[in-house]
This record gives C-alpha cells, structure tokens and sequence, in this order.
C-alpha cells in the first residue's frame, strides 16, 4: 500500500463538511418535532384559548417530547453558520464584504428568539397540567415571537444566500430559491398583529417560507460536504 510522501498532513472530515453535515441534521431535527406535534393537534398561529389549553393539557408529554430535540438542533444550526462562514470568508473579505457574517447573525438570533418560543411551549404544558390559566397571555407571546422570529430566518438566509451566490459557493437557483424564502418571512413577520389575530390564509406566508427554509438549508449543507480542493503547494517544496 502506497503511503503518502512524509510532510503531507492527514485528510480529516474537514471542519466545512461538518457543519454541512449539521445543517442536514438540524433540518432533520426541527422536521421530527413538527412531526411529533403537528398530527397531535398543535395550535396553529391564532387558535383560541380554549384549543390551546386543551391541547398543552392533553399533550403536555408531547410538548416535552419536541422540545427534547431543540437545544441540539440549535447547537447544529450554529456549527453550520460557522462552517459556512469559513468556507466564504476569503471571498468575501477579498471584496470587503460581510454577507455571510449577516447571515450567521440570523442563526443566531433565531436560536435566541426560538428557545423563547419553545420555553413558552414548555410553560404552557406545566400550567395546563397544573390547571392554572394562564394560555391566553402565553399564548398570544408565543405567536408574536413565533411569527416575528421569521425576520431573523430571513437574514440568515439573505446573507449566506448573497454570500454563497457572490463566491461561487451555491447555484443561482439555490440562491434565489433562499430570496424567495427570506421574503415570504420576512412579509409574515412584518403582518405579524394580522397573522396571530386571524386565523387565515396570512398565515401560510410563513409556513410556505419555512418549508423553503428547510430545502434551502438542506441544500445548503449538501453543498459544504463537497470536498474542497486542497489550495496548491509554495513552489520549492
């Protein structure tokens, strides 16, 4: 068996490949808990009290159940900005630029505003149980935060979109499909007081937006698991 000349250093899972690999299991991760709460009943943005409290009442182990998975998905959804902020520094320092720090930015907000999200959830599981009242404040935060929390989805994906599309990193139809996703959230959160005081069509903005934000950073992440050519020898050696 042929070994490689002595000097050249060992062919790791380089550090973009893993943050690829943890943009497809946050995808994974944030699609399984839809899966274990939507076919249960989880309100939709608008429902009223009494839906809520029966629901968080009835399915309060559910709710602990989806929330389970959500601090890794967070801890993914990080690594992936990072990696991809790796992957597109040199260019976009070489044009004096800083979309993909915008985009990182994004990820990280929306892990911000989410845990509040999910801590809400929590909440209102523990006060159904307990039987005290308190679904129609907590409630009505959780779609504010919920909603709102699409402006944050949407700089994580304008940036990193513009960021991989000015290096070369993602294909035009990837970036435009991240456009596309960033402006559908970006409209939701800005309709935000309609979207949670009507149980309507508005609502769909998002939820299109999201399934977007799903394909694209699934994408995305398939993209960072493409090997990276390794950058020519000094001459000399």
């Amino acid at each position: 068996m042929l070994r490689p000349p002595p000097g050249t250093p060992p062919a790791p899972l380089g550090f973009a490949r893993i943050s690829g690999f943890a943009a497809v299991g946050f995808a994974f991760l944030i699609v399984a808990g839809n899966v274990v709460l939507v076919p249960a009943g989880l309100p939709r943005t608008g429902s009223g009290v009494e839906e809520v409290e029966g629901f968080f009442r009835t399915h309060g182990d559910l709710v602990g159940l989806g929330s389970a998975v959500t601090p890794l998905a967070w801890v993914l959804a990080t690594l992936f900005g990072a990696g991809a902020v790796r992957v597109l520094w040199r260019s976009e320092r070489d044009r004096g630029e800083a979309w993909a720090l915008l985009g990182f930015a994004g990820l990280v907000l929306q892990n911000a505003v989410f845990t509040g999200v999910v801590a809400i959830r929590l909440a209102l599981a523990s006060t159904a149980a307990d039987g005290v009242g308190a679904a129609s404040g907590l409630w009505a935060l959780h779609d504010a935060l919920f909603t709102l929390n699409g402006t944050f989805l949407a700089v994580a994906l304008v940036g990193l979109s513009l960021a991989g599309l000015r290096a070369g990193l993602i294909r035009p139809w990837h970036g435009r499909w991240g456009l596309v996703s960033a402006a559908l959230l970006s409209c939701s959160a800005v309709l935000t007081p309609l979207v949670i005081d009507h149980d309507g069509p508005l609502g769909l903005l998002g939820l299109v937006g999201w399934l977007m934000w799903v394909v694209w950073i699934v994408v995305y992440g398939l993209v960072l698991m493409r090997p990276v050519p390794a950058p020519p020898a000094p001459a000399g050696r």
